[in-house]
């Protein structure tokens, strides 16, 4: 049994987390911690939300430092913001915990990344260097190993997911470079009220063009230049990414198919449709990545969908966690 703790419990993420957590035999919640200053400290988790009376019940500790809990647990989950994560979990590491970060604190080894993109200059390039990248599918030999597993943005892991079977497969054209529309679901900006996320203001819009962060992280790690433009909609969560691509001439759509199934045929959270594309009600509230595809000439669109706090987030880190520690890849999640 493996004790844990979740720093940032009682956010969308974290709530996520701590479900999956206490049904999962081989994990014990030792601890829920918010920060100090947060008005959820010392309040109960099932009180902020009611869906858990009775099942998760703990209160949530004030955190002022890693000090406070590193002796005492096996693995952390960092659900907190990038600047949070970016300065706990090293302490955590030095004490020989394995830490999940659901921040973008650790997923670039590049420090000009983070001044540009997250405006600060990276104080860790140790860990930074040795951090894996969490996106499942892909980077499992190397997940069995980490002490630090940096979980992708919910963007990037729909998006990377949908395209690297076609990047890696050399079929697309690299002349016209993929172009990415995703539409998220308010949760995906964190439960701290703002107008700018309540459904009384939100209208379907397109925001952060050429400037979100999630741009250069899929380009890093997909390794091909796209375009990427994220959208705003007025949903609670879930993201639909439609991808516009060019073939190389002479590539079929047999030939996009046997790609996604080389890629998934033995991966358990990702579904690739056979006919038709995915819709969001197929993956709200599940652990999936729903890929579907059309092919027409050299023009190929790829639909993905997730729930960005589950596959973008909590449930891809429980999946990195179960292939850690050498689980079964769904225990808990399915």
């Amino acid at each position: 049994m493996l004790n844990t703790l979740i720093v940032g419990a009682s956010g969308y993420a974290g709530v996520e987390l701590a479900t999956f957590l206490n049904r999962h035999p081989h994990m014990n919640i030792t601890a829920l911690a918010v920060s100090a200053q947060s008005p959820d400290a010392g309040k109960r988790l099932s009180d902020l939300h009611p869906q858990l009376k009775g099942v998760v019940d703990l209160p949530l500790q004030p955190l002022s430092s890693a000090a406070e809990w590193a002796d005492k647990v096996d693995v952390v989950f960092l659900a907190t913001a990038h600047e949070v994560s970016h300065d706990l979990a090293p302490a955590f590491l030095d004490a020989g915990c394995v830490v999940f970060d659901l921040s973008g604190a650790f997923r670039v080894n590049d420090s000009e990344f983070y001044q540009r993109y997250y405006g600060f200059t990276h104080q860790h390039g140790d860990w930074l260097d040795k951090a894996v990248y969490g996106l499942a599918e892909w980077n499992h030999d190397k997940v069995k190993e980490a002490q630090l597993v940096a979980v992708p943005g919910c963007y990037p892991t729909a998006a990377q997911l949908a395209l690297k079977p076609l990047v890696d497969g050399e079929l697309l054209n690299a002349d016209q470079w993929p172009v990415i529309n995703a539409t998220s679901g308010v949760s995906g900006a964190g439960r701290k009220a703002s107008v700018t996320t309540s459904f009384c203001e939100v209208s379907l819009q397109p925001y952060g063009l050429f400037t979100h962060r999630h741009h250069p992280e899929i380009v890093a790690h997909l390794g091909a230049p796209v375009i990427f433009t994220p959208h705003l909609g007025n949903f609670p969560r879930g993201i639909l990414a439609t991808i516009t691509c060019r073939l190389k001439p002479g590539v079929s759509h047999d030939d996009v198919a046997a790609a996604f199934h080389r890629a998934y045929h033995d991966k358990p959270l990702v579904r690739v449709y056979e006919q038709g594309v995915p819709a969001l009600k197929a993956v709200i509230g599940q652990p999936f990545c729903d890929i579907g595809f059309a092919v027409q000439g050299e023009h190929l669109i790829v639909v993905a969908a997730e729930d960005n706090l589950l596959k973008g987030a909590a449930s891809q880190a429980v999946q990195c966690m179960n292939i850690r520690f050498g689980f079964p890849e769904t225990q808990s999640l399915i």
